[in-house]
């Protein structure tokens, strides 16, 4: 009960901080650790674009100590309507932490129909499974 307590909160402020953290950037992401209700600091993520049949390297970041990068879409560019993907390398994150997990990376392909929009996406994780939805 004490860790669902942990984790709704952790939710709810996720929620209303992620658009403080955006701050003009169009996609931010935020990983917290299911098990213990805390963020997920260190946990090295990529942002792709698909272009054609291939997916295209825009960026990458690692999460910061609230588990978060705020402006994972590059500075220089423009969003643009399309299919992108964020991967979470989630087994370099649990390795570290001597911990096995049956997801060494964890893709999230999105699509974006409106480039006026920010977009957010949390990643709940645990060693063996994992969940996500549209942030605001």
């Amino acid at each position: 009960m004490k860790r669902l307590k942990i984790t709704l909160a952790a939710l709810g402020l996720s929620a209303v901080s992620s658009v403080a953290w955006a701050a003009g950037n169009p996609l931010s992401v935020h990983v917290l650790n299911l098990e213990n209700g805390l963020p997920s600091p260190g946990v090295h993520v990529t942002l792709e674009q698909q272009v054609g049949q291939n997916w295209q390297m825009l960026s990458q970041g690692v999460t910061n100590e609230q588990g978060r990068i705020g402006e994972l879409f590059p500075a220089q560019q423009t969003l643009k309507a399309g299919e992108y993907r964020v991967v979470f390398k989630t087994g370099e994150y649990f390795k570290k932490a001597g911990r096995d997990t049956f997801f060494p990376e964890i893709p999230v392909i999105f699509e974006v129909k409106n480039a006026d929009q920010h977009y957010h996406i949390p990643l709940l994780l645990s060693p063996y499974g994992f969940s996500t939805y549209r942030g605001s």
